[in-house]
């Protein structure tokens, strides 16, 4: 089981997300970013990819595709917010991207 993130941890974990277009989710403990490909099969190949890790960790994102676009929600349910494997993923997410 994740442990939540303490106030402490937050900034250093997420400051850099933040900075980097991810946003806090309104109404959740959450961050959210969207991805925007040049086509589909570049969105789904890259969903590909973050699957890949996500099994791997044992952590898997709310996420929705449409065309080129991917709509990625992180948070982890069984802290009932955001833990360290969740700004772990988003960093993979975004260095694949």
């Amino acid at each position: 089981m994740s442990e939540r993130l303490s106030e402490e941890a937050r900034k250093p974990l997420l400051g850099p997300l933040l900075d980097n277009n991810w946003q806090m989710v309104e109404g959740r403990d959450a961050i959210g970013k969207t991805f925007k490909f040049d086509n589909f099969v570049e969105a789904f190949g890259w969903m590909t990819r973050v699957a890949f890790w996500a099994e791997k960790w044992n952590h898997h994102p709310e996420w929705q595709n449409v065309y080129n676009k991917v709509e990625v929600v992180l948070t982890t349910h069984d802290a009932e917010g955001l833990s360290a494997l969740d700004a772990k993923l988003a960093r993979k997410m975004d260095g694949l991207f």
